[in-house]
């Protein structure tokens, strides 16, 4: 890993030639995350709060501790995931991914795609299983164990505080009258959660394990199904154990170390209580994949907390910082609250060595599983805030994944790979109605190894990524379509980004059409990087690719060119207003103006289904309105009060009962941010993305421009 200050000084430079700004004074970084620290006074099952290293997380109650996992599920339940945490339900009539599959006709040729079935039989059952499995493992609970009859109640004077600079959770309380204090850390390179308890009496300590539900979005514990799964006692000393965990065929271990005096019993099946023996009880555990040997030694308390102060500081102090205090618009702070916090949970909750899930390692959606058309919402941030090491730990999942996405293409009669949409570590396709037919995701690849290399300048970028871009590269040029009478290349047979298009009749959605124009753009420069020729094809798509379709008038861009009144019916104006995405996402190029977007903007603004949008769709619509000059509609869509814009305590992104977290739209938000602050490639003006008025006195600093 290159030094902090290389990519600090690098992404400086970068900014001042793309976008010129003058010299200004050094961000009070420490400041800056001191009045940003979350604070929760209450057990609240939305204000949980979590600690990780991007590839492992656990989440907390008030308590400092997961005391009261059944009683936060339906909120920020106290989750702890991994990258490796995998799980698969038996497979007794042996279900094969190719019954999944079942023909559509939408370029000339039949073509099998992974699907779900209606009609009872095997195809069903295998789309069923094949959906569900894998899914992603809770892989325990760490919690004070308590009285019986003693809960939420009994806990007064609350005051807990997750302090960014260190990222260490402090929690103060008094437990049935007695002053207890906790501190919990998690190790930045081990999966080991790390913490220290100090009362005014000897403390108890719960280990509770929970069998997988198998279910499209919940906390992934089963806690009546203990005849299902084992956990043993696999070794013990003096202070230490290890457990082991067999559910089914996964098998995982569980070591724990703590200091001074203390019992492990086992209270009953898959649940163990540590009984300290000291007012005082420090101890670290470690979620393992693989047997420990007997050389294996946990960091103390203190060993982790010091690499946890190490590793933030640098994070901090490494990479962009953007302060909002001189603002004097009344939505500033929060604004700069949201900004930092998002910086802390994707760091924590999306950096690991797998494409992360929407919910991040807190709770499963989607069966745990991570769909690929997010990695950019979720990623595409790191670079630009000057961290690509934290995007490069997932990039190598692709190179993974390869051999799978490219008999994807192979059996629907493509060139080169087609990235999957919904999947898991192993690249299994998971069938969907709609997933199976996007193709939005095909060119993130590209976008984000460029990202990375315009950071870093390194040569091996180059190396490391040029033959997925240009396989990538060539499934896009043998997807698009030649419209022999009109001269030109199209898109069809596909769901858009706004999943309200259907793939039987939509034709040219505008996210795709920018996106397969910068994806083959990107890609043949490249080749030029690497000293080969350019794709004389791929050139003539690029000529001829169909520009964004409008309306009558031809005052506004479609949501499609076959959807004709994009503005008038409810199914057009719902989702993802995506058609932002075509020059919020991607450059400027010829295939649109700025003009026919300013006004689809507007018109967005006004007639939109906003309780039927996501998350990520107002920074969508704010880097847009940077681009086309509107900095005033930039602010206004990121601070927009809809439900699916709420924020947290913790900074999570709120969406309803089903998704209580949702981080591609704190990725987003950074990405948009980046885009405001530091421009795009060619950019003249300083801030583009933030008013002029006065109001908006931004700070920013180690912010690099977009293409």
């Amino acid at each position: 890993m290159k030094n902090s200050f290389v990519y600090l000084s690098m992404a400086v430079a970068l900014c001042l030639g793309s976008c010129q700004r003058d010299a200004e004074s050094a961000i009070d970084r420490k400041a800056l995350l001191e009045r940003n620290n979350p604070q929760v006074t209450a057990f609240d099952t939305l204000s949980s709060l979590t600690v990780g290293n991007g590839g492992f997380a656990v989440t907390v109650d008030a308590s400092g501790l997961q005391t009261f996992p059944r009683e936060y599920s339906k909120g920020v339940p106290l989750g702890t995931q991994s990258d490796w945490g995998w799980h698969s339900f038996a497979n007794p009539d042996k279900l094969l991914h190719s019954e999944t599959l079942k023909d559509y006709d939408y370029h000339g040729t039949p073509a099998p795609y992974a699907v779900q079935f209606n009609e009872p039989g095997r195809q069903r059952d295998a789309a069923n299983w094949y959906r569900v499995n894998p899914h992603r493992l809770h892989l325990g609970i760490v919690g004070l164990e308590l009285p019986e009859g003693c809960g939420m109640e009994a806990f007064t004077d609350v005051h807990q505080t997750l302090d960014l600079k260190t990222a260490k959770i402090v929690s103060t309380y008094k437990l049935n009258g007695n002053p207890v204090s906790v501190e919990t850390v998690c190790h930045p390179q081990r999966d080991v959660l790390s913490a220290t308890v100090a009362a005014t009496e000897p403390v108890s300590l719960k280990l509770c394990y929970a069998y997988p539900t198998g279910a499209h979005c919940d906390d992934a514990c089963n806690w009546n199904a203990n005849d299902k799964h084992t956990t043993t006692l696999h070794s013990s000393d003096s202070n230490r154990v290890v457990l082991k965990r067999v559910i089914d065929e996964s098998i995982y271990y569980v070591a724990l170390e703590w200091e001074g005096e203390a019992e492990l019993v086992e209270k009953s099946a898959n649940y163990f209580v540590l009984n300290a023996k000291q007012d005082t009880l420090k101890f670290s555990c470690e979620y393992l994949l693989d047997e420990p040997n007997s050389e294996h030694v946990l960091p103390f308390y203190m060993e982790s907390a010091a690499a946890s102060e190490a590793y933030w500081t640098k994070f901090w102090y490494g990479g962009g910082m953007v302060d909002f205090s001189a603002c004097t618009d009344p939505r500033a702070p929060e604004l700069e609250r949201r900004v930092v916090l998002s910086q802390y949970l994707m760091a924590v909750q999306a950096a690991g060595n797998t494409p992360p899930q929407e919910t991040g390692l807190t709770y499963n959606s989607w069966f745990g599983k991570f769909h690929l058309e997010m990695i950019w919402w979720h990623q595409s941030h790191f670079p630009l805030w000057g961290h690509p090491e934290l995007l490069e730990r997932t990039l190598g999942w692709y190179h993974r994944a390869e051999p799978v996405a490219r008999q994807i293409a192979q059996r629907q009669g493509f060139e080169g790979i087609r990235w999957m949409k919904m999947t898991d570590p192993d690249a299994m396709e998971a069938p969907s109605k709609v997933g199976s037919f996007l193709i939005w995701q095909q060119p993130h690849l590209i976008h984000l190894a460029e990202l990375v290399y315009r950071t870093t300048n390194d040569e091996a970028v180059l190396k490391k990524y040029y033959d997925l871009i240009q396989k990538t590269a060539e499934f896009m040029y043998s997807f698009a379509t030649y419209d022999s009478i009109n001269d030109r290349y199209i898109l069809k047979g596909i769901i858009a980004a706004q999943e309200t298009l259907r793939a039987s009749e939509n034709v040219n959605p505008p996210m795709e059409l920018s996106s397969w124009h910068y994806g083959l753009s990107t890609a043949q420069l490249w080749r030029e990087r690497m000293g080969e020729p350019r794709v004389a094809e791929w050139d003539t798509l690029l000529a001829k690719l169909s520009p964004l379709a409008k309306d009558a008038e031809g005052k506004l861009y479609l949501a499609s060119e076959d959807a004709t009144d994009s503005y008038t019916n409810i199914r057009f104006i719902s989702d993802h207003p995506a058609v932002t995405g075509a020059l919020g996402m991607y450059p400027e190029s010829r295939l649109l103006d700025k003009e026919t977007m300013n006004n689809t903007i507007d018109k967005i603004f006004e007639v939109w289904n906003w309780d039927e949008t996501w998350g990520w769709d107002y920074p969508m619509i704010a880097m847009c309105a940077a681009r086309v000059g509107e900095p005033e509609k930039a602010v206004d869509a990121l601070l927009m009060k809809n439900r699916t814009n709420t924020c947290l305590v913790s900074g999570h992104n709120y969406q309803d009962k089903r998704l209580r977290l949702y981080l591609p739209g704190n990725g987003g938000l950074l990405t948009a941010i980046a885009v405001m602050c530091a421009g795009w490639d060619g950019c003249t003006e300083d801030t583009p993305g933030f008013p002029k008025d006065g109001t908006w006195d931004v700070k920013w600093e180690g912010l690099l421009p977009m293409p």
